[in-house]
Formats: structure tokens, sequence, C-alpha cells
């Protein structure tokens, strides 16, 4: 792959990815969360399914447990918990900001998976974005009415994720065709989701136009869209690499918000997504391809 593809790739890559969240954010409006994620990830499981079971290899029960696994920690963990903060009140921009230190935790946990061990620039990098992460935050906490808890769903989710990505990266079904891992992917996810949306309330979807555009929205730019770039992007280039090019989401995220649902976007959350910028920069020159 030429670099002007793979950057082309990466441009569309951050728009998807930003999409996302604004799109939880939307639906979260018309319906329970749990309930946006089911039919998001129903939706986008069953529009794959023809393409994975008609294109590609025969899908063997073996390399199917390793994509539910990964299901589980990058759908399930992730979405759910990120979509949740959103719901609860936390700031739109600052969850993409705290869900997008995923380079930073992928380099943290690269020494106990991948036998990787993190160099003194990248514990450097680690706790300048940390920092970053800090004074975004700081300024958020005063304009939202978020309890605090709220704000460590987004950290535990981006370390859910985080796993996931080593793990399929090292695993030896990482070369299955992305529209086949991504199908079964977003029907595990499914699953566990509609166990969550029957506890909140119910499973049926709501045939409302706002609820309706949302999924639509969330299934074709945020999943379809998205995730298959994300995991087409992490097999043409290195995780490192990949995650540090999510980073650019979080202005465009707060921008967008701050246009459609007046969210709070001051200099202080500015200056706190400079400072782990800065951070996030310093850990990816600092990785090995």
């Amino acid at each position: 792959m030429t670099l002007a593809i793979l950057v082309l790739l990466e441009v569309g890559l951050v728009v998807c990815w930003s999409a996302g969240f604004i799109g939880i954010r939307f639906a979260s409006d018309h319906a329970p969360i749990f309930l946006v994620l089911l039919w998001r990830s129903l939706v986008s499981g069953l529009v794959l399914l023809p393409f994975a079971v008609v294109f590609g290899p025969k899908l063997r029960r073996q390399d199917i447990l390793p994509q539910v696994l990964f299901g589980v920690l990058a759908m399930s963990v992730y979405l759910g918990s990120f979509a949740l903060a959103i719901s609860i009140g936390v700031p739109t921009g600052l969850v993409a900001l705290i869900t997008d230190m995923l380079p930073l935790m992928v380099a943290v946990l690269s020494a106990p998976i991948l036998g990787q061990a993190l160099t003194g620039r990248q514990w450097i990098g680690s706790f300048i974005g940390f920092v970053g992460v800090v004074i975004a935050s700081g300024c958020s906490l005063k304009a939202s009415n978020a309890p605090f808890w709220a704000y460590t769903l987004p950290i535990f989710g981006t370390l859910s994720f985080a796993v996931a990505t080593l793990l399929q990266k090292r695993s030896s079904t990482n070369m299955m065709p992305v529209h086949q891992s991504l199908c079964i992917q977003c029907l595990s996810a499914a699953v566990i989701f509609s166990i969550l949306a029957w506890h909140e309330g119910g499973v049926l979807p709501i045939l409302a136009p706002g609820f309706v555009g949302g999924i639509l929205w969330l299934v074709f730019v945020a999943t379809l869209g998205a995730w298959g770039l994300y995991y087409l992007a992490l097999r043409k280039s290195s995780p490192a690499r990949v995650t540090a090019v999510l980073y650019l989401s979080p202005p465009l995220v707060m921008i967008w918000a701050w246009i459609m649902f007046g969210e709070p976007l001051s200099w202080p959350m500015a200056f706190g997504f400079t400072v782990s910028l800065l951070g996030i920069v310093t850990v990816a020159k600092s990785s090995k391809r």
C-alpha cells in the first residue's frame, strides 16, 4: 500500500471514528443507550452476514471463537463504556479525548502482551498525555452535571480496547477478512447488549425518525465505515501508528458536538488536548513499527 493511499485511509478513519461519538450522542436523546447499541450491533452484523458467509474462506470454529472474544473486548466493553458515559452527561468531546488515549494504553500493555518493554521516552510521553487529560477533565467537571465515577467509564473501555487491539495483532486469525471478523464481533456484541437492553427496559426498536436515523448513521458510518477502516489500517500499518492517528478525532468531535448540541468548548480543554497530543506524539515516535 502506497503512502498516499494509507493517508487517505487514515483521513477516512478519523472522520468516521469521530462520527461514532456524535451518533451516540444524537441517538441517546431518542432511546435508552443499550437499546441503541443493541440495534447498532445487530443490524451491522446482519448486513455483513451474507458477505461473511459467501465471500472469503470458510469460517471455522477455531477462527470464530477468538473473534467472539475480540467482539466482547473491542465492542461490548469499549462501546458500552463510552456510550454510557455520554448518556450520563460526560461531554462528548472529553469522552473522545479519553478514549483516544488508546496509544498510551497500547504502549503500556505491549510489554506484558507482546513482550515489548516501554522506553524511557514512552514513559515520559504517557505521563504527559495523562496530564493533558487531567487538565481537560478538570474544565469539563465544572461544566457538566455527570457524577465523577462516570468519567472512569471511558478509561475502562479504552483499556479493554487496547487489550483487544494487541491480542488481535498477535492472534493467528489476524488475517481473516475484515468483513468476516467484523460480522462476528458485531453479532457477539449484540448478544451482550440484548441482555443489557432487556434489563434496561426492552429490546424492541423504537419506530421514530430520530431512533431509525441514529441507528442508520451508527451502522453505515460509525460501524461499517469506522471499524472496517480501523481493522484494515491495523493490518496495513503498525498498532502505534493507527492508534496515534485516531487521536486526531477529539478536536473534530469537540467542534462537532459544540455545533450540534451546544456542548462546552473552552480554551482550557483545548490546552489539555494540546498537552495530551504532545504526549501521544512522543509515544508514537518512540514506538517500533
